[in-house]
């Protein structure tokens, strides 16, 4: 029998609520809806209910530009041309930058582990 987390962790979701948006990218949902409203493509769809959904683009969308806004500090217009401009640079330099992020907790936890033993 397959392990349960195994399982949970091959699962997938097609489209994630604007609250599951805010706690996986630590935002608002007031500040992602406004960012809605200053970057025209980000439109995520929605239901019948009229509830935002958003799909992974949409994400790795909100995400770049989270990276723009809070971590290299633009203003919400010079995102804007930046994204327009060259939106698969800013793409290659976010996924730089996580790649590096995660090297670095998997060489603190290393490190930890080793100054525990």
């Amino acid at each position: 029998m397959e392990d349960q987390t195994d399982i949970r962790e091959e699962i997938v979701k097609s489209y994630y609520s604007i609250s599951e948006v805010s706690e996986m990218l630590e935002l608002a949902p007031s500040l992602i809806r406004f960012w809605e409203s200053e970057f025209e493509m980000l439109q995520p769809r929605k239901n019948k209910k009229g509830n935002r959904i958003y799909t992974e683009s949409d994400i790795n969308l909100l995400k770049e530009i989270r990276y723009l806004v809070k971590d290299r500090r633009y203003t919400l217009e010079g995102a804007r041309e930046k994204m327009k401009g060259n939106r698969e640079k800013v793409t290659a330099n976010l996924q730089t930058r996580e790649t590096l992020l995660k090297l670095r907790r998997f060489l603190e936890n290393l490190r930890d582990s080793s100054e525990r033993t």
